[in-house]
């Protein structure tokens, strides 16, 4: 584009509203979920809401654009739950932060929210690639309440945007009881894809989470399907913290 020619208009980001500013009986609740959320509220993009028809519960997927300057690797997304009780004009809130949004939406699901009322606003964010991609943000949407998150690092470096979680099956018979899950954004077709790997043993997942931010990871491990259900020896859990190796 020429310097005389004008810049395109650029559509402005939804903004997103609480609708709790009446509900303030409560003072301490009221200054948390401030300090917790609606302090950064203009910076926090509604990728997906819901609200019940009585106005009692609304549902949030948000992407948090402050994520992005905070500590390396932190997840981007955030869940908010909102109760509010109109007769004592209060609330309560629950409140996640999640790696993918299609965990974001299964913390939700999990807390009441309808499933087909949560569906991610197609004009913001990259779209699913592929149809492997859609089944498998679907099956997490769904299904997320079977795995607990043990490790998670977002890359949002615009050659390799990428993001890895690493999941511990609560079933401890499940025959992979680790999987990796992976996003990847293609910054030049502006599309999303998401795949999935099995793993025997934490250090395993770990390792090829490490692998990948280092660039030096294989392809992931498919997950076959067991013949039977055998309870293994005690498992590790994975960490919480702290990225393992270099990450940038």
């Amino acid at each position: 584009m020429s310097p005389s020619e004008p810049e395109p208009a650029r559509t402005p980001l939804p903004a997103v509203e609480f609708d709790v500013d009446d509900l303030d009986a409560d003072e301490e609740v009221s200054l948390e979920f401030y300090r917790q959320v609606e302090v950064r509220s203009d910076m926090l993009v509604p990728l997906a809401e819901h609200h019940t028809a009585n106005g009692v519960h609304s549902y949030y997927v948000l992407f948090d654009r402050t994520a992005t300057y905070g500590h390396p690797g932190m997840p981007q997304y955030v869940a908010v739950h909102l109760l509010r009780d109109q007769e004592k004009e209060t609330f309560t809130f629950e409140k996640e932060l999640l790696p993918l949004p299609a965990m974001a939406q299964s913390w939700l699901i999990h807390r009441g929210c309808p499933a087909d009322a949560i569906g991610l606003d197609p004009e913001l964010g990259p779209p699913p690639a592929d149809e492997a991609t859609r089944a498998l943000e679907q099956r997490l949407a769904g299904d997320g309440d079977r795995y607990a998150m043990g490790y998670s690092y977002t890359r949002d470096d615009p050659d390799d945007m990428v993001t890895v979680v690493a999941l511990r099956a609560l079933d401890e018979r499940a025959p992979f009881p680790f999987r990796v899950v992976v996003e990847e954004v293609d910054t030049d077709a502006w599309t999303r894809t998401l795949r999935e790997g099995g793993f025997a043993t934490v250090e395993e997942a770990l390792q090829w989470c490490d692998d990948r931010l280092r660039g030096q990871a294989g392809p992931l491990p498919p997950v076959r399907p067991a013949a039977s259900f055998t309870r293994p020896a005690a498992l590790p859990k994975p960490p919480v913290q702290h990225p393992p190796g270099r990450a940038r």
